[in-house]
């Protein structure tokens, strides 16, 4: 059952309508940023046949070719912005559904709920899926990209340096390199790994960050730069990249930052996640100016 309390967007997201056959024709240009496989009945039957535990759960729920059509209705219900019932649907599937189900707790935290408490308890249910899906899944990438992710959310929500003192960094560092071990060319890893370098060094300074996390100003630019030759055409490539200069050093960067966030208003989104990341950079061109 959907939640009541699940906020609403605030714009019309009626042209990010991915059902059926619109979901694959388009699943390449909307998964550029995360190489997520799209969920054919093909794909979940291999899975289960690899992976015991993920077996039971298919099998419960009718077959490779319903939980294929299910994981495809959780992801069109991301693409359009129906992020509660994309992580409401997609739960039901464990580790099979866990990458989709945590993106959108992800995504909807960050843009759309306003209560903390609610905030918080769909960040820690992503955190315990997260961490079943890659003890089932281990070769999955976005299983551990998706683990990072609700990790890095959660660890913004309790302070940076709270996390630190917690251990949330190096989980967060260990999900994203076996990410890109797993998939290289998986540009929003290099984007998280930006911020993980930027928001360490920024907390900690050149010299701790580097001695205790071995993080650096160097290597966050690199991953941003990285991020942008895999995704030219991306808002949030550009904000983020943006963001983490800011983060580092605002003075220095300003033009820079101006430059960044003017290309990501200037996108084009693809779906309701973009479409947020592109107004982000708008807001955040009118506070440069």
């Amino acid at each position: 059952m959907r939640s009541k309390s699940a906020p609403s967007l605030p714009f019309d997201a009626s042209d990010y309508s991915y059902r059926g056959n619109a979901l694959k024709k388009h699943w390449a240009a909307l998964h550029k940023g995360d190489r997520e496989p799209y969920p054919s009945e093909q794909a979940t039957a291999r899975l289960a046949k690899a992976h015991p535990a993920v077996a039971r759960g298919v099998t419960s729920h009718g077959g490779a070719a319903a939980v294929a059509t299910e994981l495809q209705e959780a992801w069109g219900a991301f693409h359009g912005g129906d992020f509660v019932r994309a992580i409401e649907n997609a739960s039901e599937h464990g580790a099979l559904g866990a990458a989709v189900a945590n993106k959108a707790a992800a995504i909807h935290t960050l843009y759309l709920e306003k209560n903390e408490r609610h905030r918080l308890d769909l960040l820690q249910a992503a955190i315990e899926r997260g961490e079943s899906a890659v003890e089932q899944l281990p070769d999955c990438a976005n299983a551990h990209y998706t683990l990072g992710l609700v990790l890095g959310r959660y660890s913004q929500r309790i302070s940076i340096l709270e996390a630190l003192a917690s251990g949330f960094a190096g989980r967060v560092h260990a999900c994203l390199q076996r990410t890109l071990e797993l998939e290289p060319r998986h540009a929003e890893a290099h984007i998280a790994l930006g911020l993980y370098h930027a928001e360490i060094v920024s907390k900690l300074g050149g010299l701790a960050a580097r001695l205790t996390y071995g993080a650096s100003q160097d290597a966050a630019v690199e991953h941003f730069r990285h991020a942008i030759k895999l995704m030219p055409k991306s808002a949030i490539a550009h904000v983020e990249y943006a963001h983490g200069l800011l983060l580092l050093d605002a003075d220095r960067h300003a033009q820079e930052v101006e430059k960044l966030c003017a290309y990501g208003a200037a996108c084009k989104p693809l779906d309701v996640m973009e479409h947020l990341d592109v107004e982000r950079a708008k807001y955040h061109c009118t506070t440069l100016n």
